[in-house]
C-alpha cells in the first residue's frame, strides 16, 4: 500500500481557506472542503478561484 500525498483546501471558521497535505489515510472532516488536488499548485490555482467566487476570505 503506497501512502500518497494529495492536497486539500480547508475553509476555516473565519472564513479563510487554507491549503494542507493529508496522507490518503487521513481526509479532513471539515463542512467546507474541495479536493483532492494532486498538486499545491493546483490547490493554489482552486483556492484563487473560490476567492474570486466569494466563497473564500483573502488572508
Amino acid at each position: 500500500m503506497s501512502n500518497t500525498t494529495h492536497w486539500y483546501i480547508v475553509k476555516t471558521q473565519e472564513g479563510h481557506c487554507q491549503i494542507v497535505a493529508i496522507d490518503n489515510d487521513r481526509v479532513p472532516e471539515e463542512s467546507d472542503k474541495w479536493g483532492p488536488f494532486n498538486s499545491q499548485d493546483d490547490a493554489i490555482a482552486r483556492r484563487i478561484g473560490l476567492i474570486r467566487s466569494g466563497k473564500c476570505q483573502p488572508i
